[in-house]
Parts: C-alpha cells; sequence; structure tokens
C-alpha cells in the first residue's frame, strides 16, 4: 500500500496548494491512501462542511482534527453526517463525532484513521494512552485493518515519541501533527511503524506557524493582544509523509518527507519516481 499523510493544513493558502497538487500525486505516486490534517482549514481555525468536502474532492480519503475542532461551531453538527472526518478519540463520551474510522482505500483494503490529543500543555482530556490502545484492541492491524494511521496531536516531541514507540508493531504510521514545523527524525520504528515527530503544516511558512507575523510578536513582546491572528496568504508549502507498506503485514517498508511549492526545501520520496 502506498499511503500520503498531509500535515495540518492552514488556511486558504494551504487548502489552495492542496487542491493544486494532491489530485496529480494521487495518479503520479498511484496512491492508495491520503490523510490530511484538516482542523486549521477555516482561516486558520477549525474546518467548515464545505472545506471538507473540498479536501475529499481533492483526493483525501479521511480527514483529521485536534485542538481545534469546535472552532467552527457547525462541525459539532455536520460531523455526525461526515463519516470521515475524525476527532480525537479521548474526547470525553457524548461528544460528537468519531475518533476513529474505518475507511476504503482505491485498492479495496481497509485503513483505520485514528486521531488522538496529548495532555502535556494541551487541554487535560481523557488518557490518550489508554484511548488508543482500546481502539488497537478492537482493530488489529493485519487481521481486523490493512492499515492503521494514529495522528498524535499534540505539543511535546517527547509525548509523540512515546506514542511512537507504544504503538509500533501494531500501526502502519504514526504522525505527530500540531507543531506545524516539519521535523526530520522521519524512520521505520524497530517493530515496523513509520513515524515523524511532526510532519509540519501545509501554508504559508514565512509566517509564525502559518499566522501572518505581526500580531504574533506583538504578543510575544508587548503581552497584549491587539488584534485576531490571521492565516498569512502567501505561496503555501505542501508538508506530508510517504509510506509504503508490506501488504501482508500492514507495515511500513520505507518512508520519506514530503514537502512541494512554498519556500521551503523541496523533498519527494525517491521510492516513488
Amino acid at each position: 500500500m502506498r499511503l500520503l499523510f498531509i500535515g495540518d493544513i492552514v488556511g486558504r493558502s494551504g487548502r489552495a496548494v492542496v487542491a493544486e497538487r494532491l489530485p496529480g500525486l494521487v495518479s503520479d505516486w498511484a496512491l492508495d491512501l491520503v490523510v490530511i490534517n484538516g482542523e486549521n482549514a477555516a482561516g486558520g481555525f477549525g474546518i467548515t462542511e464545505a472545506i471538507y468536502d473540498e479536501l475529499l474532492d481533492a483526493g483525501a480519503d479521511a480527514v483529521t482534527l485536534g485542538n481545534h475542532s469546535w472552532d467552527q461551531r457547525e462541525a459539532l453538527v455536520f460531523i455526525e453526517r461526515a463519516p470521515r472526518l475524525v476527532r480525537p478519540v479521548n474526547y470525553p463520551a457524548g461528544t460528537p463525532g468519531r475518533g476513529a474510522a474505518m475507511v476504503e482505500t482505491r485498492k479495496g483494503q481497509r485503513a483505520l484513521v485514528m486521531n488522538v490529543m496529548g495532555r502535556v500543555f494541551m487541554d487535560p482530556l481523557d488518557d490518550p494512552f489508554a484511548a488508543v490502545e482500546r481502539e488497537l484492541d478492537a482493530c488489529r492491524l493485519g487481521k481486523d485493518a490493512d492499515a492503521v494511521i494514529v495522528d498524535i496531536h499534540c505539543e511535546a516531541t517527547s509525548e509523540k515519541q512515546a506514542m511512537g514507540f507504544v504503538v509500533d508493531g501494531r500501526a502502519t504510521l504514526c504522525v505527530g501533527t500540531h507543531t506545524h514545523a516539519p521535523t526530520a527524525d522521519h524512520r521505520v520504528l524497530p517493530g515496523g511503524t513509520a513515524f515523524v515527530s511532526d510532519v509540519g503544516m501545509t501554508g504559508d511558512f514565512n509566517s509564525i506557524i502559518g499566522m501572518m507575523k505581526e500580531e504574533p510578536i506583538a504578543r510575544f513582546t508587548r503581552k497584549l493582544p491587539s488584534a485576531r491572528f490571521e492565516p498569512a496568504g502567501g505561496p503555501a508549502t505542501l508538508c506530508g509523509i510517504a509510506v509504503e507498506t508490506d501488504d501482508k503485514t500492514g507495515l511500513a517498508t520505507r518512508v520519506a518527507a514530503v514537502r512541494l511549492g512554498g519556500i521551503l526545501e523541496q523533498a519527494t520520496p525517491d521510492f516513488w519516481g
């Protein structure tokens, strides 16, 4: 299986580079599965139903969220009719939506896509490790699913790495999101799970984590908010992680960084041509 996970889309410029690039990547790389983190897609804060549909139309098979899941209030309602929109699995019982979704790949295989939010420097949700364990116990890689993708959405690199080792050998990919800066530690862990501490954002990197620079700088230097955060609107870089798997086990065999467009150094998986 060939899968692509695209990091946190920030605002209009992030959506634009996905719309421009993703259909061609699906074709050129013969992708079986595409997962996108879309929690910042609507003006940097949350997601709308129209944007969710737009991402699916571009080629996404599932869209994950995070701490901005409910910034657009309509998400509380439309998530119930959006079976491929996945909010953190460790929200309390009764929260709308789902924390894991089984989706069908382009080859008809089964992929479990899970989103979980960390607790270090984040809202204190339920235990993320226990929540992921419950999902993995209910859906075993290689038996109940042909691929398992865990999006660990949190601040602390240590918490992301801990999750990676906890799920190693039981997930195809454990991918860190939220901090918007791509890390260089992508690799296949000893048990066969592909991992990266943070996949990076899909947005304008002439910014502060996707936002126009002036207001964040003002808040850091004067400690006084003066305006709303607004997404930067320059050319965006599509940041992602490419994974190839062993169809017999569902485990990763190769992993590579993806960076396309914008101002970052470009990167593509050499094993896909």
